[in-house]
């Protein structure tokens, strides 16, 4: 019978770091991310000095137009980019004082959902043998649920579970990465662009998974995203970048309602008005 996973329930240790039990999700202070042009010698900076905090069990987002950073920025706070300079606390984990081995070891506790599920699933793997590998690596940490319940947990169907990703919508892959990232039980979720070419009926259905995902379970959730409304839907705190800068940041509330940078303004102003009234 599968077990449900209840608030606060401590994550399986199996070969992973210690994380201390009062330790913020995430901190970044002064994130600089560059990169040179090997052919001009031309340094761009992607990240400028950007700092952010997201609690445990807390939901922030980082909003901005295509290429304003944001998704750099995600990359390099959990060791998957380059960071140039600046500190990141990976929950209690000084990143730069990790190496690759024990950052390996932290892995588990920092799951992504990537933009394209689709791209995310190995097509030669089954939805079961997918899952099958992931047991194979964590046994300790993927026990406390089975494939079935697993499946029910992000409202899929166990019939799925034989299928390879091309026999899988855009909104049934999207939910079987997030179940893939539940069973590791993680205590932080980076959801890059999860929503972007989702119908709007998926869409929904995929955010209210994602806010029942972090209700039930605790865990903090880092979202990346261009789509204002979708934050506000999700997130209690937003970070709004633009050219590499964080230009305003504060609870979801306050910057929708009283934004203080024009350009915050801006975005707010080029979202459609119906969606945004039925988001409010």
């Amino acid at each position: 019978m599968a077990e449900t996973l209840k608030k606060g329930t401590p994550a399986g240790t199996g070969r992973g770091l210690p994380i201390p039990a009062d330790a913020p999700a995430l901190v970044i202070d002064g994130l600089v991310v560059e990169h040179r042009n090997r052919t001009t010698g031309e340094v761009f900076r992607a990240v400028d000095g950007v700092s952010l905090r997201v609690g445990a069990g807390e939901s922030s987002a980082v909003v901005g137009e295509s290429g304003s950073g944001k998704t750099t920025l995600a990359l390099a706070a959990i060791g998957l980019g380059p960071r140039t300079g600046g500190d990141v606390r990976l929950l209690g984990h000084e990143l730069a004082s990790l190496g690759r081995r024990r950052l390996r070891k932290l892995r588990p506790e920092v799951q992504v959902v990537f933009q394209d599920p689709h791209g995310s699933l190995d097509a030669r793997q089954s939805v079961r043998s997918g899952l099958r590998e992931l047991r194979g690596l964590q046994r300790e940490r993927t026990a406390w649920i089975d494939d079935a319940g697993l499946l029910d947990r992000v409202r899929l169907s166990p019939d799925l579970l034989d299928r390879y990703p091309h026999q899988l919508s855009g909104g049934q892959a999207q939910r079987v990465c997030i179940a893939r990232a539940l069973l590791m039980r993680p205590r932080l979720i980076v959801a890059d662009e999860p929503t972007s070419g989702l119908d709007v009926s998926v869409q929904a259905d995929v955010l209210a998974l994602l806010r029942e995902v972090r209700e039930s379970t605790g865990a903090a959730l880092l979202m990346i995203s261009h789509d204002l409304a979708v934050v506000r839907s999700v997130c209690d705190s937003v970070h709004v970048m633009r050219n590499g800068r964080a230009v305003e940041s504060g609870p979801c509330e306050t910057v929708f309602t009283d934004p203080a940078d024009g350009y915050t303004r801006e975005l707010l102003a080029a979202m459609p008005g119906a969606r945004w009234r039925a988001r409010r």
